[in-house]
């Protein structure tokens, strides 16, 4: 089978992740070979996967041996009916903890025999996250500079970490900066709260855009997750369920101009059944239409693909 390297993009969208397994299976049966990878939040975790050397099947058993309601965790005294939630919310910033995500992450991981960006090769995966005390986007590893951390030392799991903190719904994760790096002016503040990538850009296709001619250039292709849930009206109880649809919102939209300016980048849409962001009650069998909708979705985008030039054939036909 002829083989070929790309570079993949892996959009954010919560629980809808495993969809994005289905396309990297599908992918691997077309003969690409994954040269740089990078994503945003559940984008994040399976860019993470494949930089460690996971094959698409393995992801999907790993993903749904680890039902999602198991990484909402937080101590018991705040599940009081309606006061204990909104205490955690003002003394921690977010209704769940996040320190499930980073955990499950770091021992997948670990199987490969992978705890930081030093255990991979130079620039094989970035993942993004927002730094809302400083405004900024953040690039990792390489933005990790600018806290006082090497990069090659920062560990992958607590990048995702960073990148899946969905506002208000985990904790932000904090980064203490020291003087120095404050008196550089490249963080002005103390203390950093990092949170999901997805609030800046949660399908950074512009991530490879390399200064390197186009006959050398590596195709990027990007895995964007689509469907009826994108439309859907999100009813609102109160702040948490306001701003979850505010995010939601954001998801769908700021990175859209982009995607269709630069056409040149290839994108795989696959359809997410209606499937919201954070339906952790997701069951087995909808996880499963997920995955099989991701295959369909890249076995449709691979039949029209040029793996030489990289991009989609054109079918002109011809009125009789």
């Amino acid at each position: 089978m002829q083989t070929t390297p790309v570079n993949a993009v892996f959009e954010g969208g919560g629980v809808k992740g495993i969809s994005l397994t289905g396309a990297v299976y599908a992918a691997e049966k077309c003969g690409v070979i994954f040269n740089r990878v990078a994503g945003t939040s559940s984008g994040s975790i399976i860019a993470a996967l494949i930089a460690a050397g996971y094959r698409a099947e393995e992801m999907k058993e790993i993903i749904e041996k680890k039902p999602f309601k198991t990484l909402l965790r937080r101590n018991p005294i705040f599940d009081i009916k309606l006061i204990g939630p909104a205490v955690r919310l003002w003394l921690c910033k977010g209704l769940y903890s996040g320190d499930a995500i980073e955990q499950w992450i770091a021992s997948v991981l670990a199987e490969k025999g992978i705890k930081t960006f030093g255990d991979l090769p130079n620039g094989k995966l970035r993942i993004v996250a927002s730094d809302i005390t400083n405004g900024r986007l953040i690039v990792l590893p390489q933005d990790i500079v600018h806290y006082g951390i090497a990069p090659e030392s920062f560990p992958v799991a607590k990048a995702i970490r960073m990148s899946t903190s969905i506002p208000y719904f985990f904790d932000p994760v904090i980064l203490k900066q020291p003087a120095k790096e404050r008196k550089k002016n490249t963080v002005r503040t103390k203390f950093s709260y990092v949170v999901d990538g997805g609030l800046l850009s949660n399908f950074p296709l512009w991530l490879f855009e390399d200064n390197v001619p186009a006959e050398s250039r590596i195709p990027v292709i990007g895995f964007q997750m689509v469907g009826r849930s994108d439309t859907q009206p999100h009813p609102i109880s109160g702040p948490v369920s306001m701003f979850q649809a505010m995010f939601e919102t954001m998801l769908s939209a700021h990175d859209e101009r982009y995607i269709e300016k630069h056409n040149a980048i290839r994108t795989i849409k696959i359809p997410t059944l209606g499937v919201s962001t954070t339906q952790f009650n997701l069951t087995p069998q909808k996880s499963l239409e997920l995955y099989q909708s991701g295959i369909a979705a890249g076995e449709k985008f691979f039949r029209s693909w040029d793996r030489k030039l990289g991009t989609l054939r054109v079918s002109i036909s011809k009125s009789p």
